[in-house]
């Protein structure tokens, strides 16, 4: 039985995108095996770029953005999924081109489906969001090429943002002196807070024409790609690894092989979108256990859809800090 829902809903009106709340119905969802009740979503930089009308992440609009959801299961055709059941769905294509969590109901293949791990609730779920998953497999690549406490300080780009956040207190919960890097000084206490050691100012990653320099860094995690993450391969120490995840500073890379040959220098790209499952429920279950970030769990933000508008616009702006959790029952 279809069902009246709201929904962020953003439109094209004039040449601009305009987002507001609307009335819909779950009737006009999308073809799928697991109809969602969504309580919570959580806030994206990709999010922002398809509430602007960003046609490389949303083609066709109206469009209800939202790349993470959590909630009940409402209706189900897949043996693996039963109504009633609590879970999460981050990535594919959900607020992308599929209606997201922005709206009070998804419809999405029982493949994208995550239960929710024991001892968590959709809020819980959705603090760390694409966002924390994403600093979650960027450790976790770190870890598997052999990083450890010992060889050094860790540095994370754009630390204050939402991937960052959530990488600092994991590293330091994991015994690693970090070294955050960010260009919002008035967050720099934030940051110690959250374990970092060090608070240093992204003029720490400015274009230099030398192609390597001192070697600071043992590993480090790279959520800005462009210029920032081309200068922070020249400070990474013989052997050690970048995990690059993000481009708000760009999608070019201009670099030379010379960190790459003389020092061994991994740069490892981390997908958080198409993984398999299995990969993404490996991650959260860490989150719901030994990798728990309590300091961001306490310090998220919850917003109605009312204030999405703002957010949203704070984030292509670069002034969005910390994790924003989208409330539906604000």
């Amino acid at each position: 039985m279809s069902t009246d829902y709201k929904a962020w809903r953003v439109e094209e009106q004039g040449g601009d995108y305009v987002g507001s709340e609307k009335t819909l119905n779950t009737g006009d969802l999308p073809e799928g095996e697991v109809l969602i009740r969504v309580s919570h979503s959580s806030l994206n930089y990709k999010d922002a770029l398809s509430a602007s009308g960003n046609k490389g992440v949303t083609r066709n609009f109206p469009h209800t953005p939202g790349i993470d959801a959590a909630g009940e299961v409402v209706e189900s055709s897949s043996d693996s999924i039963t109504a009633g059941s609590p879970v999460i769905v981050t990535g594919y294509d959900l607020g992308m081109n599929t209606d997201g969590g922005f709206g009070e109901y998804i419809r999405v293949p029982a493949a994208w489906c995550v239960p929710m791990p024991a001892g968590w609730d959709a809020r819980t779920a959705m603090i760390y969001g694409t966002a924390g998953l994403t600093a979650g497999l960027c450790v976790q690549k770190l870890l598997k090429m052999g990083a450890a406490p010992e060889q050094g300080a860790v540095a994370v780009s754009g630390a204050s943002g939402a991937v960052g956040s959530v990488a600092v207190e994991l590293l330091s919960g994991l015994g690693f002196d970090v070294v955050a890097i960010s260009g919002k000084a008035d967050h720099a206490e934030d940051l110690k807070a959250l374990g970092a050691k060090d608070v240093v100012g992204r003029d720490t990653l400015i274009q230099e024409k030398k192609p390597l320099l001192k070697p600071v860094f043992a590993n480090a995690v790279d959520t800005v790609g462009g210029t920032p993450l081309a200068e922070m391969l020249k400070q990474v120490k013989p052997g050690g690894s970048v995990s690059c995840c993000g481009l708000v500073a760009g999608p070019q890379l201009e670099t030379t092989v010379l960190p790459f040959i003389l020092r061994g220098v991994n740069l490892l790209g981390v997908d958080s979108v198409e993984i398999p499952l299995a990969d993404k429920v490996s991650v959260w279950e860490k989150f719901a256990g030994e990798w728990a970030c309590s300091k961001t769990e306490a310090s998220a933000r919850d917003i109605g859809r009312a204030e999405l508008d703002g957010a949203l616009k704070a984030f292509l702006k670069g002034e969005s800090a910390g994790k924003i959790v989208l409330d539906h029952s604000k």
